[in-house]
């Protein structure tokens, strides 16, 4: 056989060796594409919730705000489940222990998030919010089996004294409520390693529905129904933007687990801070000085740093497995 032979048979052999070895890097940096596009969504509606409560909490109770919420999100996804035959699949009961684990824990957690938003300035409510992200390294590890690298530890802490500029803690500022923030931090960490766990076997549509399924009656005990008689047109907007807000958020936080881990998708979280100091600012009067912006700085750096490393640190791996 001539050389010319050899060459024109081997040609689409090296032809999917060029793909192995090329589309690893393209395939890490697109899973970081989307994990910065799914926590984008989850951060503007964290923000758009919070505006929302703080508005409603004016003329009805936090369990009525959150009874809403919970009552419009099942009712839209079971008129998806009704339409899509699919989707009713997908609500086979598994793992039950763990979704009421997940939302029971998670109820406290948006309880205490919902009161603080009424006691607290915006960011200071979500810069404490913030200690998280170490519960949920520390977890991410035990319950995980994720790594905690030196490398993420040092982006995280980075992030973290960013939320420490911006708050200052000190006991001539301190509140007893921000005690609410630190409950619901805790609360959220073990809400965020048991939405991953869930994420590897179940679908989203699957996690929302047993969430607001477990969760509308828990908020009914302590809601009054008769709020709803004193609904009003300046109601209008934030009940909106609690019945979507309520779906959104974690349509976008559970889809971001399914790229990455744990200790990718949380530091991200952090632009939170510094978004919402601009719009408590800008709405609310709320203050805003050098320190806010300081500290969105490193929030800012430490984010940015996260996503370079692992992009960089994903696509050698990746290779590795696929030329294995």
């Amino acid at each position: 056989m001539s050389l010319t032979g050899t060459v024109a048979q081997d040609r689409p052999r090296f032809a999917n060796l060029w793909k192995i070895r090329s589309a690893p890097g393209d395939h890490a940096n697109t899973k970081m594409r989307w994990i910065a596009l799914w926590m984008t969504g989850a951060l503007l509606s964290f923000s758009a919730g919070a505006l929302s409560v703080r508005e409603l909490a004016k003329s009805i109770t936090v369990f009525d705000i959150m009874s809403f919420r919970s009552a419009t999100g099942l009712l839209f996804l079971v008129a998806l489940a009704a339409l899509r035959s699919q989707l009713r699949r997908e609500l086979v009961p598994r793992h039950m222990q763990l979704h009421v684990l997940r939302n029971s824990v998670h109820f406290g957690a948006q309880i205490c998030w919902a009161l603080s938003i009424t006691l607290l300035p915006l960011a200071t409510v979500f810069a404490i919010e913030f200690t998280m992200p170490a519960w949920v390294a520390i977890l991410a590890v035990f319950f995980l089996g994720e790594r905690m690298t030196v490398g993420r530890a040092a982006r995280v802490a980075v992030c973290f004294v960013g939320v420490l500029v911006i708050i200052r803690p000190g006991l001539a500022d301190f509140q007893p409520a921000t005690f609410l923030i630190v409950v619901a931090a805790i609360a959220m960490a073990v809400t965020m390693i048991t939405t991953k766990k869930l994420a590897a076997t179940q679908s989203t549509f699957a996690i929302l529905f047993w969430m607001n399924l477990m969760q509308l009656p828990m908020n009914l005990v302590a809601s009054d129904p008769s709020w709803l008689l004193k609904v009003d047109s300046s109601m209008l907007l934030p009940l909106l933007g609690m019945a979507v807000t309520g779906l959104s958020t974690h349509w976008c936080l559970t889809n971001a687990f399914r790229h990455g881990d744990a200790t990718i998708v949380v530091p991200l979280d952090f632009l939170r801070v510094p978004f919402i100091a601009l719009v408590g600012w800008s709405l609310y009067g709320e203050p805003l000085d050098a320190f806010v912006f300081t500290g969105a700085g490193l929030i800012i750096t430490g984010v940015v740093w996260n996503l370079w490393a692992e992009s960089r640190q994903r696509a050698p791996e990746t290779a590795q497995r696929a030329t294995h």
